[in-house]
């Protein structure tokens, strides 16, 4: 059962997310299916105008469906492995390869269209908004990675043995520093990331799965990217499996390869 809960009222959080309210599972040898929610805050219609969606909502939507799609077909015997209770360096990969599909015209012209007239998205416009996510993507990039160097540089290491805090983090920067540090900065003593919730010692995780996102989706459209094969590969061999195996082989299984960073560098513009 997927339940959807897309617009914002009194006493509701701010975000999206995907909530798995029974998870799959077989008990007694009846496979007991999910109850899945995704919640959103979407624009509320009004009595002229539906709930219209920016891109940027759309893409959310997606998101969170691929992580539906994970606990719906899930097909496992205990819950506590069941759907989304994977590695946590691979729960994304079902969310952010499900984003691609934003960008591409067959996908687009399904659903894609003006309220009024039924007028498609023009390509023009979305080619605009993939080159504008690629804007600075290089220093993101590097940005995004010195934090993953420090998350694993401070858990890597006994606390105790670090006397400097900014003499350490100096260091685990050194590899992707571009510009002369700022005294009196420190990120180390206000990045909570990576000292509390579930990213302590996986903040890497954030680059890594858009290394699997990207090189999946590569593997979509050298087929088709609603090639019903490689769709049906994708869910038994990932979406079907939740955290009963180790999610390199699940991976390799479906794509007949260990992830390729290539594929992400292309999609970022980084290499062509």
């Amino acid at each position: 059962v997927l339940y959807a809960d897309f617009h914002p009222r009194p006493g509701k959080r701010n975000g999206a997310w995907m909530t798995s309210y029974k998870p799959q599972m077989i008990k007694e040898g009846k496979n007991i299916r999910p109850h899945i929610s995704i919640v959103c805050n979407f624009t509320k219609p009004t009595p002229s105008k539906p709930s219209l969606l920016t891109f940027n909502e759309v893409t959310t939507l997606f998101h969170e469906f691929g992580h539906a799609l994970h606990g719906m077909l899930a097909n496992t015997t205990y819950p506590g492995l069941s759907g989304t209770s994977v590695y946590w360096d691979f729960v994304e990969l079902p969310s952010q390869v499900l984003e691609n599909w934003c960008y591409e015209k067959e996908a687009l012209e399904l659903f894609a269209k003006h309220y009024e007239t039924g007028e498609v998205i023009p390509m023009e416009l979305v080619n605009k908004i993939k080159e504008s996510s690629t804007f600075m993507e290089g220093l993101a990039t590097l940005r995004q990675l010195s934090f993953g160097f420090l998350d694993l540089s401070w858990h890597a290491h006994s606390p105790d043995s670090i006397e400097n805090v900014k003499a350490h983090e100096k260091e685990a920067f050194k590899d992707t520093s571009l510009y002369p540090e700022t005294e009196e900065t420190c990120m180390s003593t206000s990045f909570s990331h990576i000292f509390q919730g579930g990213y302590s010692a996986g903040y890497y995780s954030y680059k890594w799965a858009e290394v699997l996102d990207a090189d999946a989706f590569e593997f979509f459209k050298e087929n088709g990217i609603f090639n019903s094969q490689i769709a049906t590969a994708f869910k038994e061999h990932v979406l079907s499996k939740g955290g009963t195996e180790n999610p390199m082989e699940l991976y390799k299984r479906f794509r007949g390869q260990e992830p390729k960073p290539e594929a992400l560098l292309r999609r970022a513009g980084l290499i062509k």
